[in-house]
Protein backbone atom coordinates (compact mmCIF):
# COMPACT_ATOMS: atom_id res chain seq x y z
CA UNK A 1 0.00 0.00 0.00
CA UNK A 2 1.14 3.24 -1.24
CA UNK A 3 -0.08 6.40 0.59
CA UNK A 4 0.69 9.89 -0.60
CA UNK A 5 -0.68 13.08 1.92
CA UNK A 6 -0.49 16.48 0.17
CA UNK A 7 -2.39 19.85 1.05
CA UNK A 8 0.09 21.36 4.12
CA UNK A 9 0.97 24.40 4.06
CA UNK A 10 1.41 27.96 5.96
CA UNK A 11 -2.01 29.32 7.22
CA UNK A 12 -2.96 32.18 9.63
CA UNK A 13 -4.80 31.19 12.85
CA UNK A 14 -8.56 30.61 11.90
CA UNK A 15 -7.97 29.74 8.35
CA UNK A 16 -8.45 26.80 6.84
CA UNK A 17 -6.69 23.95 4.81
CA UNK A 18 -7.72 20.38 3.38
CA UNK A 19 -5.42 17.80 3.29
CA UNK A 20 -5.58 14.87 0.33
CA UNK A 21 -4.05 11.13 0.95
CA UNK A 22 -4.59 9.17 -2.43
CA UNK A 23 -3.67 5.72 -2.07
CA UNK A 24 -2.58 3.03 -4.38
CA UNK A 25 -2.46 -0.84 -3.81
CA UNK A 26 -5.35 -1.16 -1.46
CA UNK A 27 -8.56 0.39 -1.96
CA UNK A 28 -10.77 -1.75 -0.10
CA UNK A 29 -13.27 0.13 1.20
CA UNK A 30 -13.57 -2.71 3.74
CA UNK A 31 -10.57 -0.82 5.62
CA UNK A 32 -10.41 2.04 7.59
CA UNK A 33 -8.53 5.24 6.82
CA UNK A 34 -7.21 7.81 9.57
CA UNK A 35 -5.31 10.62 9.85
CA UNK A 36 -2.80 10.82 12.99
CA UNK A 37 -0.39 14.28 13.57
CA UNK A 38 2.72 14.51 15.48
CA UNK A 39 3.83 17.94 16.80
CA UNK A 40 7.86 18.63 17.64
CA UNK A 41 8.62 17.13 20.51
CA UNK A 42 5.28 15.31 21.30
CA UNK A 43 3.56 11.88 20.45
CA UNK A 44 1.64 10.91 17.66
CA UNK A 45 -1.94 12.05 18.44
CA UNK A 46 -5.53 10.66 16.68
CA UNK A 47 -7.39 13.25 14.14
CA UNK A 48 -9.40 11.51 12.67
CA UNK A 49 -10.70 8.15 11.03
CA UNK A 50 -13.54 6.80 8.46
CA UNK A 51 -14.67 3.07 9.53
CA UNK A 52 -14.42 1.09 6.24
CA UNK A 53 -16.87 -1.45 7.28
CA UNK A 54 -19.80 1.35 8.50
CA UNK A 55 -18.40 4.28 7.70
CA UNK A 56 -18.68 5.74 10.61
CA UNK A 57 -16.56 8.75 11.20
CA UNK A 58 -14.46 9.39 14.70
CA UNK A 59 -13.02 12.31 15.63
CA UNK A 60 -9.95 13.53 18.33
CA UNK A 61 -11.38 15.42 21.14
CA UNK A 62 -9.20 18.53 20.14
CA UNK A 63 -10.53 18.62 16.47
CA UNK A 64 -14.16 17.88 16.92
CA UNK A 65 -16.54 20.28 15.08
CA UNK A 66 -13.34 21.59 13.59
CA UNK A 67 -12.25 19.34 11.26
CA UNK A 68 -14.06 16.72 8.72
CA UNK A 69 -12.81 13.82 7.41
CA UNK A 70 -14.00 12.56 4.12
CA UNK A 71 -13.71 9.95 1.08
CA UNK A 72 -14.23 9.85 -2.52
CA UNK A 73 -16.72 6.83 -3.68
CA UNK A 74 -13.79 4.41 -4.84
CA UNK A 75 -12.06 4.52 -1.77
CA UNK A 76 -8.66 6.10 -3.39
CA UNK A 77 -8.37 9.25 -1.88
CA UNK A 78 -9.30 10.38 1.72
CA UNK A 79 -9.47 13.95 2.88
CA UNK A 80 -9.23 16.41 6.05
CA UNK A 81 -11.34 19.20 6.13
CA UNK A 82 -9.80 21.76 8.74
CA UNK A 83 -11.43 24.68 9.65
CA UNK A 84 -10.75 27.19 12.63
CA UNK A 85 -6.98 26.38 12.56
CA UNK A 86 -5.12 27.11 15.97
CA UNK A 87 -1.10 27.37 16.19
CA UNK A 88 -1.80 24.32 18.14
CA UNK A 89 -2.70 22.36 15.14
CA UNK A 90 0.99 22.73 14.17
CA UNK A 91 1.53 19.20 12.92
CA UNK A 92 3.20 17.13 10.62
CA UNK A 93 -0.23 15.00 9.72
CA UNK A 94 -0.16 11.24 8.52
CA UNK A 95 -2.77 9.00 6.64
CA UNK A 96 -2.84 5.54 7.42
CA UNK A 97 -4.59 2.73 6.70
CA UNK A 98 -5.61 -0.08 9.25
CA UNK A 99 -3.92 -3.96 9.61
CA UNK A 100 -7.45 -5.34 9.93
CA UNK A 101 -11.01 -5.16 8.29
CA UNK A 102 -12.79 -4.92 12.07
CA UNK A 103 -11.45 -2.37 14.41
CA UNK A 104 -13.55 -1.84 16.93
CA UNK A 105 -14.49 1.51 18.63
CA UNK A 106 -12.58 1.71 21.28
CA UNK A 107 -9.63 0.57 19.31
CA UNK A 108 -9.39 3.06 16.70
CA UNK A 109 -7.66 5.60 18.10
CA UNK A 110 -4.67 3.74 18.60
CA UNK A 111 -1.83 3.78 16.19
CA UNK A 112 -0.92 0.28 16.53
CA UNK A 113 -4.31 -0.55 14.99
CA UNK A 114 -2.69 0.73 11.40
CA UNK A 115 -0.26 -0.72 9.20
CA UNK A 116 0.37 1.56 6.37
CA UNK A 117 1.68 5.33 7.05
CA UNK A 118 2.19 8.06 4.25
CA UNK A 119 4.98 10.61 4.60
CA UNK A 120 2.99 13.26 6.01
CA UNK A 121 2.69 16.65 5.09
CA UNK A 122 3.26 19.85 7.31
CA UNK A 123 0.83 21.97 8.14
CA UNK A 124 1.94 25.18 10.21
CA UNK A 125 -0.59 27.95 12.00
CA UNK A 126 0.89 30.98 12.76
CA UNK A 127 -0.53 33.12 15.37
Amino acid sequence: VQLQASGGGLVQAGGSLRLSCAASGQTDSRYTKAWFRQAPGKEREFVAAIRGRDNNRYYGASVKGRFTISRDNAWNTMYLQMNGLEPEDTAVYYCTVSRNYGIISSRIRDSNEYAYWGQGTLVTVSS
